[in-house]
């Protein structure tokens, strides 16, 4: 910041600052601030000035409603395909005869993929316009679909997966970018809770899914499902989803694309995510093999950041990290992509060793918490959109996680299934609202209208990161307090003997129930799960307090604006003034 800057004055109620930060008003920058530069330090000049035809129109088109329909379907289809293979993956390995290093890259290489290309989908579109890199992210991801149906080994399953996450991080981003251009700061927050609701669904029926359909020995169909719900999409784009185009030549449009920052981000990301993944699965922390790339990738980064002050349009605009506020929403929606993607994938296996269920009964056992998260999800929206305050609902959804979080370790072999359901629905309550709204500080906070989509892009790649970050870091938890466990028992019998490698506790488990031993050492097994996954969560209930403490730099902005992004929804093609660019 280079000083304190005077506060527009609005007609909009004003927001009390809140007394632990009082200076937030001189500090942050929001659109109002821009508008009312514009129009001599009045927002009601501008707010008052603008013609009917500047505003977006009060009723909304059947054309309008479909496009939103299509922004849900496609965020439905990254959901379901990001956790439809967790449970279908032991007998995928099987049939193919893979190894358990294979059985890893499968699940994380569309991760990967999804991580490193969001960013790049968001610069490119900011530049090229949305509808290309968007029907390209549908090629891929159908063509990735495909692989992955018609493989006959693992490195062809793995490569259909990396093709398939190179379309799933467009397809998961756009519906972000493309709802921020064709909606209102304003009425933003009903949209956001309705995105809720295809997210956590995917993510309730994903599991079920995939473990029927491994169970009955049509896994191939995990690609081959994703088709026709692509081709619903692709209708439904093509021919509602009508954006104003950007209106410089195809050349410059080329030339404005920031080449150097697109390379050095994706050399730096995946020289930085790779070993974040693999550390604690494959090779310690303390390996070569996971220091090295990852110190290289942290330069390559910082020479990245350092470069992106120079180019007309950088990959991450540094408008977007402007204010405190907008720092530290990217930072707590980092953290609760840490949280909310690792619970996804260790409450499960606490169902499995613990409760000795069964994969798909433990995925039907996780249904209070992905439902409490949609229904909260919507909720925590609505209560933005009447009172139009969103800073206690972050701070109230934080103490929810952290709370949830804790009192799962309280869970035993005995817990009750009220204590079971209970608990998740308390959880379910913090991560689901955090999921709608932390998108709209971040946006409030904004000078420019036309950053609104690339913000919302940079959101959702903070968020897959932080997941990232999150699920190796509960790996190296887990392994190491299970390998400490183990180590107390002393000699194991010879069906039990794997399990000295705490690396292969996870795979291990769909095992526990049938393993022939004796029932003593079996509970000493089961107790150094649960004592390794207790670990896993009193983690994530301190990522949580940390979530909670850094929200309290995060500033009630107003979030009366009623200007659309920078590539709005065409209402009338055939009005040659709609098309005028931003």
């Amino acid at each position: 910041m280079s000083g304190p800057e005077k506060a527009p004055q609005t007609t909009v109620e004003p927001v009390m600052a809140d007394p632990v930060q009082p200076q937030e008003a001189l500090q942050d920058t929001p659109i109002q601030q821009n508008a009312s530069e514009k129009s001599g330090g009045l927002l009601e000049t501008t707010m008052e000035t603008s013609t009917e035809e500047d505003l977006p129109p009060k009723g909304k088109t059947l054309g309008f409603q479909m496009s939103v329909l299509a922004l849900v379907i496609m965020a439905f289809i990254v959901s379901l395909d990001g956790t439809i293979l967790a449970v279908a993956i032991p007998t995928i390995v099987h049939t193919l005869h893979g190894t358990t290093l294979e059985a890893f890259w499968a699940s994380i290489s569309f991760v990967l993929a999804v991580v490193i290309t969001q960013p790049l989908y968001t610069n490119v579109s900011n530049v090229l316009g949305r509808m290309i890199p968007l029907h390209i992210s549908f090629v891929l991801f159908m063509a990735g679909s495909i692989i992955f149906a018609l493989s006959q080994s693992m490195a062809v399953l793995i490569a259909g997966r990396v093709v398939q996450g190179l379309g799933a991080g467009g397809l998961d981003v756009f519906n972000e970018i493309i709802l921020a251009d064709i909606t209102t700061l304003k009425e933003r927050p009903k949209y956001l809770g309705l995105m809720a609701i295809p997210v956590a669904a995917g993510s309730i029926i994903g599991p079920i899914i995939g473990g029927l359909l491994a169970d009955n020995g049509s896994w191939r169909w995990i690609g081959w499902i994703n088709l026709p719900v692509c081709a619903l999409n692709i209708l439904l784009v093509v021919f509602f989803l009508k954006l104003q185009p950007l209106q410089d030549s195809l050349s410059k449009k080329f030339s404005q694309l920031d080449l150097i920052g697109l390379g050095l981000f994706t050399v730096g990301c995946t020289l930085t995510a790779t070993p974040i993944a693999w550390a604690g699965a494959m090779y310690p922390w303390s390996s070569w093999r996971t220091l090295v790339p990852l110190l290289l990738g942290v330069v390559v980064l910082v020479v990245f950041w350092w470069y992106e002050s120079k180019p007309e349009e950088p990959v991450f605009p540094r408008s977007v990290f402007a204010t405190l506020t907008a720092c530290f929403t990217l930072i707590t929606t980092f953290i609760h992509g840490i949280l909310v993607y690792s619970t996804i994938f260790y409450a499960p296996l606490f169902f499995q060793s613990v409760f000795l269920q069964s994969a798909i009964k433990s995925a039907i056992t996780m249904l209070p918490l992905a439902c409490t998260s949609v229904v909260f999800g919507v909720l925590g929206a609505v209560v933005v959109e009447v009172t139009r305050k969103y800073r206690y609902i972050i701070l109230a959804s934080w103490i929810f996680s952290a709370i949830g979080c804790g009192i799962i370790t309280l869970w035993d072999e005995n817990a009750s299934l009220g204590w079971q359901v209970g608990f998740q629905i308390i959880l379910g309550i913090g991560t689901g609202s955090l999921f709608s709204i932390l998108n709209l500080p971040l946006q409030a906070s904004l000078s420019n209208p036309d950053d609104m989509g690339v913000a919302a892009g940079v959101l959702v790649a903070f968020r897959l990161f932080g997941a990232l970050l999150g699920l190796s870091i509960c790996s190296t938890v887990f392994n190491s307090v299970f390998a400490v466990r183990m180590g107390k028992l002393g000699p194991l019998p010879d069906d039990l003997q794997i399990l000295h490698d705490a690396r292969e506790a996870v795979g291990f488990i769909p095992l526990l129930k049938d393993v022939t031993v004796d029932p003593g050492i079996l509970n000493e097994v089961i107790h150094a799960y649960m004592v390794s996954l207790y670990a896993v969560f009193w983690m994530l209930a301190g990522v949580s307090v940390v979530g909670f403490i850094l929200s309290f730099l995060i500033k009630e902005k107003s979030i009366e604006i009623a200007e659309l992004g920078r590539q709005q929804y065409d209402e009338k093609e055939t009005n040659p003034a709609s098309h005028e660019s931003k």
